[in-house]
């Protein structure tokens, strides 16, 4: 099972990266798998310290993949590196071992701190529909333009029928991108 989160990831200079990546739990590990090539996989690499973090705003999600990454971070616990000022949860990790892959290495990390901030409801249809149509623009370059905006049209039954205003906001942001992505071609 993949779940969706934000992984902030610490880097070389001190700062740190966000960008949303599925993870999976196998065992004792959590697994990521950034994409060759990617500034989420350097910074893991470099400095094998990461957060996810659980959030219920899905314009973080859309945000990170249109050019808004300026989301408000507060320092995590026991590891050098942000997380989500509006995590509902977070989960600090360091890797542990990593397993070579051209495409995907997995990064198999432990678990140093959980921490919950705030209850989660649960995603409304709309917001699952952001989540979807962000992985859909994480991967314009490799997916045929008529398949995107098959499923765009499919989701958009969700945002019409239960987007609130920061749902809206997210949703009209990929589908700029996804209109450019299409103009660029």
């Amino acid at each position: 099972m993949i779940f969706e989160a934000i992984l902030t990831s610490a880097t070389s200079d001190g700062t740190t990266h966000i960008a949303p990546l599925g993870f999976r739990r196998e065992g004792e590990f959590v697994v990521l798998a950034p994409f060759h090539p990617s500034r989420t996989l350097d910074n893991l690499r470099a400095t094998g310290l990461a957060a996810l973090s659980h959030t219920d705003d899905t314009r973080v999600f859309a945000g990170c993949l249109t050019g808004r990454r300026d989301w408000p971070l507060m320092p995590c616990e026991r590891i050098a590196c942000g997380r989500l000022e509006s995590a509902l949860s977070h989960i600090e990790l360091e890797v542990a071992r990593i397993e070579e892959d051209p495409l995907r290495p997995r990064f198999l990390c432990r678990e140093l701190l959980t921490r919950n901030h705030a209850p989660f409801p649960g995603h409304n249809r709309a917001q699952a529909a952001v989540i979807e149509a962000c992985i859909l623009v994480s991967r314009l370059g490799m997916l045929p333009a008529d398949k995107v905006q098959r499923e765009m049209d499919y989701l958009a039954i969700a945002i019409d029928k239960t987007a609130g205003p920061r749902e809206l906001e997210a949703w009209g942001w990929l589908r700029e991108k996804i209109a450019a992505h299409r103009e660029a071609a």
